[in-house]
């Protein structure tokens, strides 16, 4: 089966104390968030942080779409409560649309 792997980019909040907390809360993430996650068809999501950038790179099936996964998400109360407390760390980036959090990014390189 092919995957597709994409890179998405945030910025959390200029804390120290935010980002250690956000950093935390991520090495216990809720099993709810994990099976929402796995049974929209990602197999791989890696987050990591430089400062208080992040970037998370997922590996997901051929039929993955973002639109299936926000679809998920929106019928999911638990995933609900799991993005409301995570705005408390994050904050959009200057180009982001209203209510957009995580951005993907556009590849310019690939090594072959």
């Amino acid at each position: 089966m092919t995957t597709q792997k994409f890179c998405l980019a945030l910025d959390l909040k200029e804390d120290a104390n935010l980002i250690e907390e956000y950093k935390e809360l991520h090495k216990n993430v809720w099993p709810e968030i994990i099976d929402s996650i796995k049974g929209s068809g990602i197999s791989v999501l890696d987050i990591y942080c430089t400062g208080n950038r992040l970037f998370m790179i997922i590996e997901a099936s051929e039929d993955f779409t973002f639109e299936k996964k926000a679809a998920l998400d929106a019928e999911n109360p638990k995933v609900q409560e799991w993005e409301a407390l995570m705005w408390k760390f994050q904050q959009a980036l200057p180009w982001a649309k209203p209510g957009e959090k995580w951005i993907l990014t556009e590849k310019i390189f690939e090594l072959k």
